[in-house]
């Protein structure tokens, strides 16, 4: 059964705590993250692995973000069942408030080589990254994860912060991409129009993460946001600064632009396809459109980081979750891009509308037309940050 419109989305959560200044002070103090004290070293950091002994597991991950028992919430049917198959007691936490919250939370434990109490977390793809950098997080046993090989989207599989698929297993996947209401404006289909068409002009909302928004500028002029140059970057912004600067743009959000679109206080906007799909069940004439010039695709990522000492235990639970029935029906609950073959044909039996919707089981054409923004070195992270927090006002 779908699920109702919950007041604040896991992907919302995600820039909707975060104010932009606080965004700048992050990217401002990212060189601090990557010096040598920071970093490990596989070799120089090993941890030990007690699954064998101890059937016990610390996840911690987004609120909202697991399948809950519609007439009793202290039930977790997935995760109940995961517990009973397998004899690994759970401890689950929803602590992952924020991506950079999260970082402040264990990283100087990550960085001394210590324990953080967890043994497998949820980060999203640009975190994700910059823990690998950093040395931080355990090499995943490919031979204990065939669920993983055999079912995992071929578009996530290859991400450059990741190409063997051994660091960070995506947990659920979405689109960045244009939203519209189609009650105060008819559709629009690029960027451009977006950005340029007159009848917008004061009724559009951006991003404020950085990723999405300027990923899908890069595609409007035809760059690729996976492999892009610094000058491609800063003509993709002057194309932002410009819309900003005319009054094109009303301001820059995290999905707070959500309300406004429903109630028609902005035309369209940047937003996400988790967002949209909940705020379509409510009202069909919000729609969202994968951009011709293409859509950006993000992952939130389960790891396992440096000395957690149930590695095994973490790789049970990530495989499980990616047998297609049990994708199928945490896919009905949270309403995102499932990451696993074959889920859609199990989704049919739980509900075929949902099934049927290509926001959370893209066809290969729309997949096609997806593209994961390009792993920055610490440097270029600090440096697109600031720039971009310059034009939108931070």
């Amino acid at each position: 059964m779908r699920t109702p419109l919950r007041p604040l989305s896991r992907r919302g959560l995600l820039t909707g705590t975060l104010g932009s200044a606080a965004l700048l002070a992050a990217g401002g103090s990212l060189a601090g993250c990557g010096t040598k004290a920071a970093t490990q070293t596989e070799a120089g950091c090993v941890s030990d692995d007690l699954s064998g002994t101890e059937k016990t597991l610390a996840f911690s991950n987004w609120p909202q973000y697991m399948d809950i028992d519609e007439k009793d919430e202290s039930k977790r049917p997935t995760l109940d069942e995961f517990i009973q198959k397998s004899g690994i007691k759970v401890t689950y936490t929803e602590d992952v408030n924020d991506n950079n919250e999260f970082f402040g939370k264990v990283q100087n434990q990550l960085a001394a080589c210590q324990g953080t109490g967890r043994d497998v977390f949820v980060v999203t793809d640009w975190m994700a990254a910059r823990m690998i950098r950093l040395g931080w997080i355990q090499k995943l046993d490919k031979s204990k994860l065939p669920n993983v090989e055999a079912n995992l989207l071929p578009s996530l599989r290859n991400r450059s912060f990741d190409p063997d698929s051994q660091l960070a297993i995506p947990w659920q996947s979405g689109l960045a991409g244009i939203a519209y209401n189609g009650s105060v404006t008819k559709e629009l289909r690029t960027i451009d129009e977006l950005l340029t068409r007159p009848d917008l002009k004061g009724k559009v909302t951006a991003l404020s993460e950085m990723r999405d928004t300027m990923g899908l500028l890069l595609m409007s002029n035809g760059h690729d946001p996976a492999n892009f140059t610094g000058a491609q970057f800063d003509d993709a912004l002057n194309k932002l600064k410009k819309a900003v600067d005319s009054g094109q743009i009303r301001k820059f959000t995290g999905n707070d632009y959500a309300p406004d679109l429903a109630k028609g206080d902005i035309a369209a906007c940047i937003g996400w396809s988790g967002d949209v799909i909940q705020l379509g069940f409510e009202d069909e004439k919000i729609k969202f459109v994968v951009p011709e010039s293409g859509v950006m695709l993000w992952s939130d990522n389960m790891m396992v980081p440096n000395k957690a000492t149930h590695k095994a235990n973490a790789e049970q639970l990530i495989n499980y979750y990616y047998d297609p029935a049990v994708a199928a029906k945490l896919a009905a609950y949270v309403n995102y891009i499932c990451p696993v073959k074959g889920a859609q044909a199990e989704m049919e039996k739980i509900d075929p509308e949902l099934a049927a919707n290509p926001l959370i089981f893209p066809d290969e054409a729309m997949l096609s037309r997806s593209k994961v923004f390009m792993a920055l070195d610490e440097k270029q992270e600090s440096e697109y940050e600031r720039k971009f927090q310059q034009v939108i006002g931070a």
